[in-house]
């Protein structure tokens, strides 16, 4: 396994190959992280863990940095589900222009591709709701209805809505794409572009793509693709209240609701009876925390963005510090252990 590892100065602007890149993390190694990054990495190859990329940015200085195979600092990763939380970071932006609430109610932005007939249950549902994965869904049909052609807010909007909203808890991948569409109705602008002004280029986050649905809407819960520093920047603001360089570029009480404590949480898939059955408790599973809006609380009062196979962006306030990863492998709990491990004590 390659590994590169690298500590660059504090530098403004680099050229290389003739491209523009814009670096805006200060780097100030740190010889007792870089160690324990080490070991981290060390111990993910005994349990044959694919980690593809690990940034601890502390004190807002980047004190350690590897990339590892054919990844590298200016290739983007898919991000999975990370992607939800910079769709909520459009929600809360469009809130603060005054063009949303969190109350508002889901059946109001799309009347003309409501079901015949309209639940009392969805007609309840709100966008505060869908942040927090409570929007009444015994299921996920995401991939249900990503299989079938036909209109994904359509498809959504007939699912069943058989619990009380913001009552019952499950993650919903589509729920967050129906963020993506309502933040698209009240802008007119597709989420990549609408974030464009107002998130990615404040933090230099160069170019992102994102996929869209059928219905030219980006995906919104997955699809987003970014460098790992971008992912350390994304932790970084929020972990400064929503600042970068001295402007408020997402509203510090949007960032402090977003990752706080809103609903208790389960794995993504699991009902409270499986999570019962296999003994999982909130002693020992990052996924037992809470949820705030499209972010997961943790242990150690840390939070984060994850998607599947590995992808994070931790924020542990209690350390003035961030930990961005990118990988792809299946057991996430016994990643971010990793993280806990090895680089929570040298913090």
């Amino acid at each position: 396994m390659k590994r590169i590892l690298l500590f660059l100065p504090v530098l403004a602007l680099a050229w290389a190959c003739g491209t523009k890149t814009v670096i805006d993390l200060p780097r100030k190694a740190s010889p007792a992280v870089t160690e324990a990054v080490q070991a981290l990495l060390d111990e993910a190859k005994t349990q044959e863990m694919d980690i593809h990329s690990i940034m601890v940015v502390q004190h807002g200085k980047v004190a350690a940095e590897t990339w590892l195979g054919d990844n590298a600092p200016d290739k983007p990763h898919i991000l999975n589900s990370v992607s939800k939380t910079f769709t909520a970071s459009a929600v809360g932006l469009a809130i603060d222009e005054g063009l949303l609430k969190l109350d508002d109610r889901l059946v109001d932005f799309f009347p003309d591709q409501l079901p015949e007939h309209v639940s009392d249950t969805l007609a309840r549902v709100t966008v505060r709701d869908l942040l927090t994965m409570n929007c009444g869904h015994d299921t996920d049909p995401t991939g249900a209805v990503r299989r079938f052609d036909g209109d994904w807010t359509a498809g959504f909007l007939s699912w069943p809505v058989l619990h009380e909203p913001g009552t019952f808890y499950c993650y919903n991948s589509l729920g967050t794409y129906m963020l993506s569409a309502i933040v698209q109705k009240v802008t007119g602008e597709k989420v990549v572009d609408y974030l464009t002004p107002r998130l990615f280029e404040p933090l230099h986050i160069e170019k992102p793509e994102w996929q869209e649905s059928p219905q030219g809407i980006n995906t919104g819960g997955w699809g987003l693709y970014l460098k790992t520093e971008d992912l350390a920047k994304m932790g970084q603001l929020f972990l400064q209240g929503g600042k970068w360089n001295g402007k408020q570029v997402l509203p510090a009480a949007w960032v402090a609701e977003a990752s706080k404590y809103q609903v208790p949480s389960l794995p993504a898939g699991m009902k409270p009876e499986m999570v019962e059955r296999i003994g999982m408790s909130a002693e020992t599973s990052d996924w037992l925390q809470g949820y705030g809006y499209q972010m997961w609380r943790c242990r150690h009062n840390a939070y984060r963005a994850d998607g599947a196979n590995g992808q994070y962006i931790i924020v542990i306030p209690d350390k003035d510090a961030v930990v961005a990863m990118t990988a792809n492998l299946q057991d996430m709990q016994a990643e971010i252990n990793l993280v806990w491990d090895h680089l929570l004590p040298v913090l």
